[in-house]
């Protein structure tokens, strides 16, 4: 059984992988835009489709290349920006709705910049806190609450988004407690 040694070192900058996720980095404020514009329309749909394809096969092909410590700080970084840009895009793109995503925005946004913060605390201290299946599926659930709220068959339901984006913030708050409770059990083990 021979094991596949990585093509890209921890190092490397410019991998497909990485080449992915800036394509999300660019086409973020395209998406951001058409949900401003049109919302609820099949380009906006396509273009966070692209988005989410990206980030789907960018992941596959860091594990078969071999992931960087770039990587692991930009991927992220365009997780945010598409679900933080688009939950206040649709939040500004429904003035007579706007209860129903804001606090939502709001709460993972805090969640976010605090869970940024006390990573790199702990990275100063040599721990890393890397990122669990529960918080893959946080952000698949906050992509789906995007995705209801701009697809044409259901972005009308309301519910369906708002619904949608309150799990989300849920497992949002668990996993960022998670996390918290995961770096205090290695810091005290240190």
């Amino acid at each position: 059984m021979t094991t596949e040694r990585p093509i890209y070192g921890p190092t490397a900058l410019l991998t497909p992988a990485n080449l992915m996720t800036a394509f999300r980095l660019l086409i973020a404020p395209v998406l951001i835009y058409l949900i401003l514009t049109h919302r609820v329309s099949w380009w906006t749909t396509l273009v966070g489709l692209a988005a989410g394809a990206s980030d789907y096969f960018d992941g596959i092909i860091a594990r078969r290349h071999g992931t960087t410590t770039s990587g692991a700080f930009l991927d992220p970084l365009a997780d945010k920006v598409i679900v933080l840009g688009s939950l206040f895009a649709i939040v500004l793109a429904r003035p007579h709705g706007i209860g129903a995503y804001l606090v939502p925005a709001i709460i993972i946004s805090l969640r976010e910049a605090w869970m940024s913060a006390y990573r790199a605390r702990a990275a100063r201290r040599g721990i890393s806190i890397p990122a669990s299946k529960l918080a893959k599926w946080k952000t698949f659930l906050q992509d789906w609450a995007i995705g209801f709220a701009v697809l044409p068959f259901t972005g009308h339901h309301e519910w369906l988004g708002i619904v949608t984006v309150w799990v989300a913030v849920a497992l949002t708050l668990y996993t960022g407690w998670d996390y918290y409770v995961k770096g205090r059990r290695a810091e005290h083990a240190r």
